[in-house]
C-alpha cells in the first residue's frame, strides 16, 4: 500500500485464530480479523518493506506466508515484506513477442555461470542474442530448500530464490532481456509443492487423498475449498506477468494436475491469463510439459480443450535421440524408426493411439491438425540431460556430425525450436540432479527413489550423490569452451542455422500444411520440403553412418544449396553434395548429415 502501510491476507478456513508475528525491525503480534470468506486480514501502520514477519496459527505455530515474496532466510524463515511498485522498469517500449517468432533457450540459473545468480546472467545476454536467441526460460526460481535445486522442489510459489537474487535480482533480469529484445519465460510448478518448508497443510485444505501422485501431496484442484486453492495458483501466475513482466510461463508436468470438475483448472488459468492480456494490451502466454499426448492442452475451449497456447513435443526428441544415439530402453523402447521422426515432422505427436511398449497400452492423440505454432521441439532439455543416471549431454553421447544433424532436424523443423544451454557449443559438463536438503531422510530418500527411477534404462553403477555439493559443481557450464577448437565451430553452425531460419520464409513461417515430407527406412533417409508463397527449401537429412546414394523430385527450378552440415568449413569430412541440382538428379549424401537447397526463382 506504501508509506508505511501494509496489508496482510491469509485464506485458512479452519483456523479459530491467525495474527502477524514481526520479528524485524520491530517485534510485535496483531491478531487478524476473519471476514466471510475464510480469509484473515489486517492493515498495519509502519511496516516498510524489508520487514521480517511469521503468521501465528491458533496461538502455537509460527509460519511463513505461503504467498511470501521473499525467504530471505530459506523456507523455514520469516517471509520478507516486498513493495512491488519500487522497481524502476525501463522495458516501457516492449510489447512482447509472439511465440511463432521464439528462439528459445533454457538454462538454469545456479550452473549457467559460475556466480550462479540472476545478474550474473545479463553480461552473457549479448552473445545470446548474437547467436539468433530471443526467448530466455528460467527453470524454476521460486524459493526451495537450500542453496542448489533444479527449483521443481519449490515450497514457495510466490517468493524468488535468495541466493539466485531474490525479487531485484529477477526483475533486473527480465528488465535488461526485454530491453534487448528477448522475452522471457518462467517455469512454474502446479502439481505439487516441494517436502521441505511445505507447511500449506497448516493453513487449509490445499492438498487431497482423492489422487496419488510421484512427488507427494496432490494439490486440491476439485474437492471441497477448492476454489480458492485454485485461485491461489491463478493469482500467482498473474504475479508473475505483473510484477515481474514475464511473458510466458511453461506448466510443468501437467499430467500431474487432477481435475474432475466441469471446467478444468488449467482452461480458468487460461480464460484468466486471456483477461489479463486484454487489460494490459498484450498477449501473454501458457505453454505445457506434459506426457500423455494428450492435445486436449492446447484446443480450444468450445472444442473440449484448455486452451494453452502451445505445449512441448517430447516424441520429436525421442524419435531424433534414438535414430542417433541408438538407445532402446525407457521411453526411447517405442522410437528409433525414420517413420517415427516423419511423423513427428508430419503432426508433432508420433503416439496418436497407438500400442506403446513401454507403457504397455494404447497413448496419445492425434495431432495432425494442431497448427505447428503450439508445438516446441528440441533434442536436448533439462530432464532429457538431467534425467540420465550420469546426466551426460548429448556431446557425450554421439559424434560431431550427429551433433549437427540434430540441429538441423530441430532448426529446420516447422515448429518452435528449445535450445538447453550449452547446446549451442557442444558443452559436456554433465547436467546432474542436485539437492540440499537440511533433513538426512529426505535426501536419503531422493537418494533411493533416483536409483529406482533409473532401472527401466537398464544403466549399471552408482548415480552421483544429488545431495553433494560436487555433484553440483560439475553440473556447471564451462562457458569458455564455446571459443575453442569444434565448440566454436559448433557455435558457428548454431548461429548460421538460426539466421537462415530468420532470412527465409518457408523456414520461418511454421505451417504443417506448406510441408512435405517423407523418409527411407533401410536407408535412413529423410527429405523435407517447405515452402512459403514463392519461397521453396529442400533438405535431406542421412541418418545413415555410411554414405547414401538418394534420387530428387523436386518442383521445377533451379536449387542452390545454402547449407550442407558436411563441409570442411564446418569441420565436416566434406561434402559430395553440388552447390546447385535440378530434379531427378542421382547424388551422394554424407554419414549423419543434412544439405539445405533454396527454389532461385524462375
Amino acid at each position: 500500500m506504501g508509506n508505511g502501510r501494509c496489508e496482510f491476507t491469509l485464506w485458512a478456513p479452519f483456523l479459530k485464530s491467525a495474527a502477524v508475528r514481526a520479528v524485524s525491525p520491530d517485534k510485535r503480534i496483531v491478531p487478524m480479523h476473519r471476514d466471510r470468506w475464510d480469509y484473515w486480514r489486517i492493515t498495519l501502520d509502519s511496516v516498510f518493506p524489508g520487514t521480517l514477519y511469521f503468521y501465528r496459527l491458533d496461538e502455537a505455530l509460527d509460519r511463513p506466508d505461503p504467498a511470501s515474496s521473499s525467504q530471505p532466510e530459506g523456507v523455514h524463515g520469516p517471509s520478507r515484506v516486498v513493495d512491488h511498485s519500487v522497481f524502476r522498469w525501463k522495458d516501457k517500449e516492449w510489447s512482447g513477442l509472439t511465440l511463432e517468432k521464439m528462439i528459445i533457450y533454457e538454462l538454469h540459473v545456479g550452473t549457467f555461470t559460475p556466480e550462479g545468480t540472476f545478474e550474473d546472467i545479463i553480461p552473457r545476454l549479448e552473445d545470446l542474442c548474437d547467436l539468433g536467441i530471443n526467448a530466455l526460460e528460467l527453470m524454476p526460481v521460486a524459493q526451495f530448500p537450500g542453496e542448489r535445486n533444479w527449483g521443481y522442489d519449490g515450497a514457495y510459489p510466490f517468493a524468488v530464490h535468495n541466493s539466485y537474487g531474490g525479487p531485484e535480482g529477477l526483475k533486473k533480469l527480465v528488465d535488461a532481456c526485454h530491453r534487448r529484445g528477448m522475452a522471457v519465460i518462467l517455469d512454474v510448478v502446479y502439481n505439487h509443492i516441494g517436502p521441505e518448508g511445505n507447511y500449506f497443510d497448516n493453513f487449509g485444505p490445499y492438498f487431497t487423498d482423492k489422487y496419488r501422485s510421484l512427488w507427494g501431496g496432490v494439490i486440491n484442484f476439485d474437492e471441497a475449498c477448492s476454489d480458492d486453492v485454485r485461485n491461489f495458483f491463478i493469482e500467482n501466475a498473474l504475479h508473475w506477468f505483473g510484477n515481474y513482466h514475464i511473458d510466458v510461463l511453461r506448466l510443468d508436468a501437467v499430467h500431474g494436475i487432477y481435475d474432475m470438475g466441469a471446467k478444468h483448472f488449467l482452461q480458468e488459468l487460461a480464460e484468466r491469463t486471456g483477461e489479463f492480456s486484454e487489460r494490459h494490451g498484450r498477449k501473454y502466454y501458457l505453454v505445457a510439459e506434459g506426457c500423455l499426448d494428450d492435445t486436449r492442452y492446447v484446443r480450444p475451449g468450445e472444442l473440449g480443450g484448455y486452451s494453452i497456447d502451445a505445449m512441448w513435443c517430447d516424441d520429436f526428441h525421442h524419435s531424433v535421440h534414438a535414430l542417433l544415439a541408438g538407445e532402446t530402453t525407457g521411453y526411447n523402447l517405442d522410437f528409433g524408426r525414420i517413420g517415427h521422426l516423419v511423423k513427428a515432422f508430419n503432426e508433432g505427436f508420433v503416439y496418436s493411439w497407438q500400442y506403446s511398449s513401454n507403457r504397455k497400452k494404447h497413448i496419445g492423440s492425434s495431432s495432425r491438425d494442431i497448427p505447428a505454432h503450439q508445438f516446441i521441439v528440441f533434442t536436448q532439455n533439462h530432464d532429457v540431460t538431467g534425467n540420465r543416471m550420469l546426466g551426460e549431454r548429448l556431446s557425450k553421447l554421439v559424434s560431431f556430425e550427429a551433433l549437427k544433424l540434430s540441429a538441423g532436424a530441430v532448426l529446420l523443423s516447422p515448429y518452435i525450436p528449445l535450445l538447453f544451454m550449452g547446446e549451442e557449443y557442444g558443452e559436456e559438463s554433465p547436467f546432474l540432479y542436485f539437492i540440499s536438503h537440511s533433513d538426512p531422510d529426505l535426501a536419503a530418500a531422493v537418494r533411493k527413489g533416483r536409483k529406482e527411477d533409473f532401472r527401466e534404462f537398464k544403466w549399471h553403477g552408482e548415480p552421483p550423490d544429488p545431495q553433494s555439493t560436487e555433484t553440483f559443481y560439475r553440473s556447471k557450464l564451462r562457458w569458455d569452451k564455446r571459443k575453442e577448437g569444434r565448440h566454436r565451430t559448433l557455435l558457428g553452425f548454431y548461429k548460421r542455422l538460426i539466421q537462415l531460419r530468420g532470412e527465409i520464409p518457408a523456414l520461418s513461417n511454421l505451417d504443417k500444411r506448406s510441408l512435405n515430407i517423407s523418409g527411407m527406412e533401410d536407408d535412413r533417409l529423410i527429405f523435407l520440403r517447405r515452402w512459403h508463397h514463392e519461397s521453396q527449401v529442400f533438405c535431406a537429412m542421412n541418418f545413415n553412418s555410411k554414405d547414401m546414394i538418394l534420387h530428387t523430385d523436386l518442383p521445377e527450378g533451379e536449387w542452390k544449396k545454402r547449407m550442407d552440415s558436411s563441409e570442411e568449413v564446418w569441420e565436416g569430412p566434406g561434402s559430395y553434395m553440388p552447390p546447385s541440382i535440378e530434379s531427378g538428379q542421382e547424388l551422394i549424401i554424407r554419414p549423419l548429415s543434412f544439405v539445405l537447397y533454396i527454389r532461385e526463382p524462375i
